[in-house]
C-alpha cells in the first residue's frame, strides 16, 4: 500500500482505521465498566477486571493490524522471549513522541499483563479516549511545578495519594505499571532548557517508581527495562500514521527490583528515594550509551 499511494493518503486510511478500532472497543469497554462502577464489589471487580484487560488487548490487536497494513517501518525487537502474563511488572522507558505508546502496546501486548499508564489529569477530557481510560483505571495526575506547591501547600502529596490508591487497585491481579521517568517527551529544546547530561534523554525522575515500590514493592517480580529508538529520527504522530518511520528498535531486558536498606537514622522512605533515584541514574547513564551505540552502528551501515 505504502509504495503505490500518497503518504498524507496513506496517514488519512490509517487514522480512519484507528478511529473504526476505538469506536468498536470503546462501548463495549464501557458497558463492563459501568457494571463495576454500579456494583462496586471485590468480588464484582475480580470478575469484571479480566474482562475489560482482555477487551483492551482485542483493541491492541486491532491496533496492531492496521498498523501492519499501513506501516512500513522494518521493527527490530528484542529482550521479550521469556516474559509472563501472570507476573506483575514496573515497566520503565525513555521517552520521545506519542507514537511510544502504540510502539510499547504492539510489542508487548498479551506478553505481559497490560500496561497501566500515568497520565495528565487534562488527558480525561480527551474525546472517547478519556473515557476509556478511565474505564481501565489509569491514573490520572495533576504536575504542579514546585514554585506552585509553595504557594499551595494543601495540593502537595496529592498525586502520591493517587498513585498509592491505583496500586491497591493494582495489588489485585497482574499488572504492569508503566513509567516514562523523563515525565514529558525528549527533545533538543528541552534537553537545553533543563541543560541534561545525557545526549538522547532528559534527566530522569524517580518519583512515580517509588510511590510505586512503596505501595506495592512486594508485587514486583521484576523491572521491565524498555529502549525504543527511532534511527531515522524521531517522528510526529502523523509522519508515523503517513508510514514515514522507516525503522524501530525496541530493545527490553528484565532487571532486579531495587531494594532498600535503611541506613542508621534513614527512614524507609527516605532510604528508597535515594535508592530509586541512584538506580534510575544508573539505569539512565547506561541507557544513553545504547541509544548513542545503536545509532551509530545504523548509520554505519
Amino acid at each position: 500500500m505504502q509504495q503505490i499511494i500518497p503518504a498524507p493518503l496513506v496517514g488519512s486510511i490509517a487514522a480512519t482505521l484507528m478511529l473504526l478500532n476505538i469506536l468498536f472497543w470503546v462501548p463495549i469497554l464501557l458497558l463492563f465498566s459501568l457494571i463495576k462502577l454500579v456494583l462496586p464489589f471485590q468480588a464484582v471487580r475480580l470478575g469484571i477486571d479480566p474482562i475489560l484487560l482482555r477487551i483492551a488487548e482485542a483493541w491492541i490487536a486491532g491496533n496492531s493490524g492496521w498498523m501492519r497494513l499501513t506501516q512500513p517501518m522494518r521493527w527490530q525487537v528484542s529482550g521479550i522471549d521469556d516474559l509472563a502474563r501472570q507476573q506483575w511488572y514496573l515497566v520503565v522507558c525513555n521517552h520521545q513522541s506519542w507514537v511510544d505508546i502504540l510502539v510499547l502496546q504492539h510489542v508487548l501486548n498479551r506478553r505481559i499483563p497490560l500496561l497501566k499508564f500515568f497520565l495528565k489529569k487534562e488527558l480525561i477530557w480527551v474525546p472517547i479516549m478519556g473515557l476509556a481510560w478511565w474505564a481501565l483505571e489509569f491514573p490520572f495526575m495533576r504536575r504542579r511545578s514546585e514554585a506552585y506547591l509553595q504557594q499551595h501547600p494543601e495540593e502537595r502529596g496529592k498525586d502520591a495519594a493517587t498513585t498509592r490508591a491505583a496500586c491497591e487497585k493494582y495489588a489485585l491481579i497482574p499488572t504492569s505499571v508503566m513509567n516514562f521517568l523523563e515525565g514529558t517527551r525528549c527533545s533538543p529544546a528541552k534537553q537545553k532548557r533543563q541543560q541534561s547530561p545525557y545526549l538522547h534523554l532528559l534527566k530522569p525522575k524517580a518519583g512515580g517508581i517509588t510511590l510505586a515500590l512503596d505501595a506495592m514493592g512486594e508485587k514486583f517480580g521484576a523491572v521491565l527495562d524498555i529502549t525504543i529508538v527511532y534511527p531515522g529520527g524521531t517522528p510526529n504522530f502523523w509522519q508515523f500514521l503517513q508510514g514515514r518511520v522507516p525503522q524501530v528498535s525496541v530493545l527490553a531486558r528484565t532487571l532486579p527490583v531495587p531494594v532498600a536498606q535503611p541506613l542508621p537514622g534513614q527512614t524507609s522512605e527516605q532510604a528508597l528515594r535515594l535508592t530509586c533515584q541512584q538506580w534510575v541514574n544508573q539505569l539512565w547513564q547506561e541507557k544513553d550509551a545504547k541509544i548513542d551505540l545503536l545509532i551509530k552502528q545504523t548509520i554505519a551501515h
